[in-house]
Formats: structure tokens, C-alpha cells, sequence
């Protein structure tokens, strides 16, 4: 009990020694630790996020973790202080087996921005194994005629442990006939045997019981007994002796069962039954004895089983080699097979992290996945290169041995390409080589970078006037290439007045259908042309919009009546001055046919008429006229002049010379006999406008009435000189006849 006691004492030194000598490091990026292993639930291992340069605060919000491929939960970190600690049991033997190096790789992810870091937890061996025989009891057959210092060879112990742990020490219970010969560090090949101190008395002591015991060199060391059974052995006093005590093989993995290995060859001195050798398998290490067959007649070592290099890459066949005296005899050889590695495995990637989707405004060098790869072959066979698909805005960028980030290249176009499939081959340096790919999608996830497009930029639309109000007149439609909200389009008007009313008092547009409606009757009286723009707004964060242009022509219906406007010229009832009554606008009639009614006063009354035809002309454009017209203008142009002259200073003169001229005018008119026709050609009289007789045009253009060339007078004025006779003449695009009988002639003024 006492030394259950100091044992229980000893192994908690010992952890409490392996923690003190746990570490932290900064290295090519790496952090490193130590924990002794069967460490208990909570052991400290280190300051993992203060070691990593992280605060405390922001563990959680970056989502702070740790991975370990293969190895679980063994070990944990609390968010709230950030210490690395043992979750779960941690037996190194289990992890590593006899690998003089273990260790626990941790990926320490965080996001925001995304960063990974390795963190390398090496596993400390405690002395946690005892040594273990293979057999519960050895029996040994030692010939009575053996001479002193002969050798026995024994099966010694194995410790799962490494390093100091796993050194063996073996002790032999206190005897007279033996001595134990154990290996040593400088020569493992050295045999744990038994030395013959003396001759053997069989009929003295026919057996001898032995108890050997090994203690490995941990502190407090653990031991494991085993029982020699030692059988004296009478006459065949010669055992079989193999030509080499030690054979040394070199087997490729992955052979083919019943692959030939070695042929072992035993003699024995002895003659007859006695020299007759036989084969027989004492061991194979380790945990191997069924990988191996041996003929026990022939000597012959085949393979019975799969050899893999990743599993074991050496294996020691203890051979007996026994003959057929009474009682027989034994020797014993080791035969060292070494396994050589071949590529017959295949490289492993992992996505160990992945952000998805991507955001098509990511920008160029952003980390996208973190990938490892591994490959459980040695040498050339192990060294892996992986490689990305090709044209694609992707890269690998090599952040540690065998790890790579998936990094953004170039920039994404969700509306391009929105989806990529990447295949990353990972192949060894084996030959031939050995390749595995793996597959990840990478989603582009939308931005709002398009607005919506009209397919033209106006649209013209004609409406008949008088709609019913809220009748549909057109449909506008955009499109967005972006996708959900973000292509989610929404219709209104661009407002603005159309004279003294707002734009949307007309029309109106539906924000989902973008189908346009008249609110009330058009008319094309009021108004011909109506003008607007409708927007288009996608539901992005930011929105993006655009317009387009609707010009809609209100087309015009017979819904107005005929109006009649009073007569727009007047005469004087003596002077025989023909003026205007109001302005002339566009709406006139561009003839005009005045019939001029002229009476005497006389008994019984005498009448005659005359027509004046009018056309209206655009201010400044020149008169169409003959060139005796002209000249009888240039003529008529001079004389109002000096009338003008004479008016101011005779008025009263003037007006008298008027009524008397009137007088001649109706008594020539009435005597003068017929010619070729009252509309006959003839020099035309001299008519101009006053300001009364110009009207205002649609856009401010002016008309004036004139009937030559020259600016306009004051009053309009008319003249009837005698006419001569003369051909046909058109005047005012009318045709007059020369040999028409009218009461009146033809006074033609051009306007």
C-alpha cells in the first residue's frame, strides 16, 4: 500500500513538473504548447488569444474557434478569458503510438476579418504504460551438457511509452545456475538472454522456476514480471544453429500473400533424430504474428497478411528452429524485415472553412476558404501540390505547409457568371502520382450595381381627346439585371406643372405595372402635346433609378362646333375707307371678299358695287405682283407722301376734295361704257393698312395688308383711276373674265 502511495505521489510531481514546462513560441506563424498526456478535464494549456494577439472582447463577436482534424474535442478554449484547456482524455499512445513526436494541430479561425492561425499542442508522455510481456510464462530447454556462459535468448517486454519511459531494465530472481545478459543503448541488437553460470545436474534439479522482471526508466518506474520455466535437457546435448543470429529483410508494402521473404537454414551436430531441425514462430512484433507464415520443414518465411507502411514500418520474427532428440534441442535467429513505403495512397484535401456567399463588390485578395491537404505516404510519395481550376477569379496562396486560403483574384460580376464550381486537385510527387480532387460551389451573392434600363430612351404615344377618365394609354417597362430586392422595380412620375396644374392632375403611373393612365379627358384644343418623364427605382440599398421620356400627342376629334366670327373690315359711309374692325388672327380666312355697295343721293337713288379681294400674307413676305403693279406702287408711294404733306396743313381742304372725288368717282362709274370686263387688267390702286388693319399671328408672327412693296401708311385708303382694257388677268388666284357684265369692277389687293 505504502508503495501504491509513493507511486500516486510520484506521477502527480511528474504532471505537475510537465506543466511547468509548458511553453508558448512565435514562429513561421505558429504558436506552440505542451500538455502532459492523461491530463485532467480542465488543465491549463496556455493564454491562447492573449499568445494570438487577440482581445478577450472580441472572441465572441469574430466567432472565435478551434478545429483539429481527427482529434475532436481534446482540447477547448474558454471565450470568457481565452484559455486553452484539456476537454477530454488525452492518451498520447493512442494519438501517436511509438511516434517519438506527437502533437495536436489546432486551426484557430476568426472572422471580421477573417484569420487563421496554427497552433501546435505537443503531447508530453507520461510514464502511464507498464512494461508487458507477450506470454504469461516462457519455457526454456537447456540441454544438461551445455557449457558454462552459453546463451539463452528470452522474450523480453515491450512499453508503449517513448523516450526514458520506455527504457527496459530487467532484473533475474537471485539463483545459482543463471545470470541475465540484458541489451544495451548502444547495441539494441543485443539479445535479453540467459547465461549459463555452471553446469546443469538434471537428475540434481531436473527443472529451475526463474522470475525475470522489467522496469522501464520512468519515475516512479512501472515493472511487469514474467515466469521462466527451465527444463534440463539429457544427452542431445547439441542444439540447431542458424548460419546468422540476425537476418536483415527490405519488403515494398501492398505485396501479394505468399510473397517469399527469407529461407532460414538450421544444423544441428547431432546425428539421426537428433540432428532432424524443424521451424516454428515464436513471435512477430509488433502485433504481427499473422502476417507471416513459416514452413516448418523448409525454413521458408512468406507473407500472409497486408503489409502497410503507414501502419508499421518495421516488424522482428523471433524463429525457433527445434530437433527431434529426447529431449530436443533449440536455437534460435531474428529476422528484421523492413517495410518500404509505395504510393498507394492518395492525397486528402479538406475545406476546413467557408465563406458563402460572396459578395460580387468583394474585393480582390479577400480570403474565401481555408484548405488542407495531407498524403500518409513518406518521402516523394508524402510531398503534395494542389492546383485550382483554370479561368476562374480564384487562386490558392500556400500559408503553411500543406495549407492553403482560397483567395478572391480578380472581381466578381454577379450578373456575368453567379454561380463558380471549383475543383481542387491535390496530387503527390509519387510515380506514378496519385490525385484527389474536391468540389466546392462558390455562390456570388448580388449587389445593387444596375439600374434599371428602359429599352429606349423616349416613347411617343398618341390619345384621341375626350378619353374616359382613367383609361390605360401605355405601358412602361424596366429592367433590372441584378436579382431579388435589388431587381425589384417600382414606377412614378417625374412631377412637374404643365402650365398652372402639377403633371400628376393629367396622368398617373401604376408603381408595380408601370402602366401609364389618363386622369381626365384630353383635349387637343387645350392641349395638344403633353410631355412628362416616368422613374424607375429598383429596391436596392442604395437605390439606383433611371427615366424615360413619354411625349403624348393628343389627337384631335370633330367635337367643336362651327362659330361664326363678325366681319373683321368696315367702309366709311362717305370717304369710302375701307378699315378693320379688329385684330386678324390665324383663324380668318387667308381670302377675303368684300362686295362694296355705293349709293347716290338722288331721286330716284343710284347704286353701284364693287368687289376687293384680300389675301393675307405673313408679315415682311413680299407681296406676289406684276411688274406694272410694282411700278405703279413706286409711283403711288411717292404721291402719298406729299398727300401725307398737304393733309397736316390742309385738312379741312382735303376732306372736301374726298367727297368731291367720291362724286366723280360714282358718276364715271355709272357713264363709263363696258370693255373686255370690270375685272380686266389694269394698273391696281394703291391700297395700304394702318396699324389697326396688322393682326397678331400664332408665335407673335404679324400680318401686314399691302399691295406693293414699301412700309405701311397710316390710313387705308382707296382710288378708282379709269382702267384700260387688257387680256385676262388672275388676280388673287381668282380668274376674272374681261367680257363679264358686273355692276362693279374687280379692286384686287394683295395682303
Amino acid at each position: 500500500m505504502f508503495r501504491c502511495q509513493r507511486r500516486g505521489l510520484g506521477t502527480r510531481r511528474l504532471l505537475l513538473s510537465l506543466l511547468l514546462l509548458t511553453v508558448w513560441e512565435a514562429g513561421s506563424g505558429q504558436v506552440h504548447y505542451s500538455v502532459p498526456e492523461e491530463a485532467k478535464h480542465g488543465t491549463f494549456v496556455g493564454r491562447i488569444a492573449q499568445d494570438l494577439g487577440l482581445e478577450l472582447t472580441e472572441l465572441v463577436p469574430r466567432l472565435f474557434r478551434v478545429a483539429s482534424k481527427g482529434h475532436g474535442d481534446l482540447l477547448e478554449v474558454n471565450l470568457q478569458n481565452g484559455i486553452l484547456f484539456v476537454n477530454s482524455r488525452i492518451d498520447r499512445e493512442e494519438l501517436c503510438g511509438r511516434s517519438l513526436e506527437c502533437s495536436i494541430h489546432l486551426e484557430v479561425i476568426v472572422d471580421r476579418p477573417l484569420q487563421v492561425f496554427h497552433v501546435e499542442v505537443e503531447v508530453k508522455d507520461i510514464n502511464d504504460n507498464p512494461p508487458v510481456f507477450s506470454l504469461r510464462e516462457q519455457k526454456l530447454l537447456i540441454s544438461e551438457s551445455k557449457q558454462p556462459d552459453s546463451h539463452f535468448p528470452l522474450e523480453g517486454a515491450s512499453d508503449a511509452d517513448i523516450g526514458e519511459n520506455a527504457l527496459l531494465t530487467y532484473r533475474l530472481s537471485q539463483n545459482e545456475y543463471f545470470s541475465l545478459e540484458s541489451p544495451t543503448h548502444s547495441k539494441q541488437t543485443k539479445r535479453l538472454s540467459l547465461t549459463l553460470k555452471k553446469y546443469l545436474d538434471r537428475e540434481k534439479t531436473p527443472e529451475i522456476n526463474l522470475l525475470l522482471t522489467a522496469a522501464d526508466g520512468g519515475k516512479p518506474e512501472l515493472t511487469s514480471t514474467v515466469q521462466l520455466f527451465v527444463q534440463v535437457l539429457d544427452i542431445n546435448d547439441n542444439d540447431p544453429e542458424f548460419e546468422q543470429s540476425e537476418y536483415k529483410v527490405r519488403l515494398m508494402e501492398n505485396v501479394a500473400k505468399e510473397t517469399f521473404v527469407i529461407k532460414l537454414n538450421a544444423t544441428d551436430r547431432d546425428e539421426g533424430v537428433n540432428g532432424e531441425v524443424t521451424y516454428s514462430l515464436m513471435s512477430v512484433k509488433p502485433n504481427g504474428k499473422l502476417l507471416f507464415t513459416l514452413d516448418e520443414n523448409n525454413g521458408e518465411v512468406r507473407v500472409n497478411g497486408s503489409l502497410d507502411y503507414e501502419e508499421n514500418k518495421f516488424y522482428e520474427i523471433e524463429v525457433q528452429a527445434i530437433d527431434k532428440g529426447n529431449p530436443p534441442m533449440a536455437g534460435h535467429c531474428t529476422v528484421w524485415v523492413e517495410i518500404l513505403d509505395a504510393n498507394d495512397n492518395a492525397p486528402e484535401v479538406t475545406v476546413t472553412s467557408l465563406s458563402l456567399p460572396v459578395r460580387e463588390d468583394t474585393q480582390p485578395s479577400t480570403v474565401i476558404a481555408l484548405i488542407s491537404v495531407s498524403d500518409r505516404d513518406s518521402g516523394a510519395n508524402g510531398q503534395v501540390i494542389c492546383s485550382l481550376t483554370p479561368n476562374v477569379p480564384f487562386k490558392l496562396v500556400s500559408t503553411f505547409k500543406n495549407y492553403y486560403s482560397l483567395v478572391l483574384e480578380s472581381a466578381l460580376d454577379r450578373e456575368s457568371v453567379a454561380n463558380y464550381v471549383l475543383v481542387v486537385t491535390a496530387r503527390d510527387g509519387g510515380s506514378p502520382s496519385l490525385s484527389t480532387t474536391a468540389s466546392m460551389s462558390v455562390e456570388v451573392a448580388d449587389v445593387n450595381d444596375n439600374a434599371p434600363a428602359f429599352a429606349q430612351p423616349e416613347y411617343t404615344v398618341f390619345v384621341k381627346e375626350n378619353n374616359p377618365p382613367g383609361c390605360h394609354i401605355f405601358t412602361v417597362s424596366a429592367r433590372d439585371a441584378d436579382a431579388q430586392e435589388n431587381a425589384l422595380v417600382s414606377y412614378s412620375l417625374v412631377e412637374r406643372r404643365v402650365g398652372e396644374r402639377a403633371l400628376s392632375s393629367y396622368v398617373s403611373v401604376h408603381a408595380e405595372s408601370g402602366k401609364v393612365y389618363a386622369l381626365q379627358p384630353l383635349d387637343h384644343e387645350e392641349l395638344e402635346l403633353l410631355q412628362f418623364q416616368v422613374s424607375a427605382r429598383d429596391a436596392g440599398v442604395p437605390p439606383l433609378g433611371s427615366n424615360v421620356t413619354l411625349q403624348v400627342f393628343v389627337l384631335d376629334e370633330n367635337d367643336n362646333a362651327p362659330a361664326l366670327l363678325p366681319r373683321p373690315f368696315r367702309v366709311a359711309l362717305y370717304t369710302g375707307e375701307i378699315s378693320t374692325t379688329r385684330t386678324l388672327d390665324e383663324a380668318d380666312s387667308a381670302r377675303q371678299r368684300l362686295l362694296v355697295l355705293v349709293k347716290d343721293h338722288g331721286e330716284p337713288a343710284l347704286t353701284a358695287t364693287a368687289t376687293v379681294l384680300l389675301s393675307l400674307v405673313e408679315s415682311g413676305q413680299a407681296p406676289k405682283a406684276s411688274s406694272r403693279v410694282l411700278a405703279g406702287a413706286a409711283g403711288a408711294e411717292a404721291a402719298l407722301v406729299d398727300v401725307n404733306v398737304y393733309l397736316i396743313v390742309a385738312i379741312c381742304a382735303v376732306s372736301s376734295l374726298l367727297v368731291l372725288t367720291l362724286l366723280l368717282y360714282t358718276a364715271l362709274r355709272c357713264s363709263a361704257p363696258p370693255t373686255e370686263g370690270a375685272c380686266g387688267p389694269g394698273k391696281p390702286t394703291l391700297v395700304c393698312s394702318s396699324a389697326v388693319g396688322s393682326w397678331s399671328y400664332s408665335q407673335q408672327r404679324r400680318q401686314r395688308v399691302c399691295s406693293g412693296e414699301g412700309p405701311p401708311k397710316t390710313d387705308l385708303m382707296a382710288f378708282s383711276p379709269s382702267l384700260p382694257p387688257g387680256p385676262d388677268t388672275e388676280v388673287g388666284g381668282e380668274r376674272q373674265d374681261a367680257g363679264s357684265n358686273h355692276p362693279g369692277q374687280v379692286r384686287s389687293i394683295v395682303l
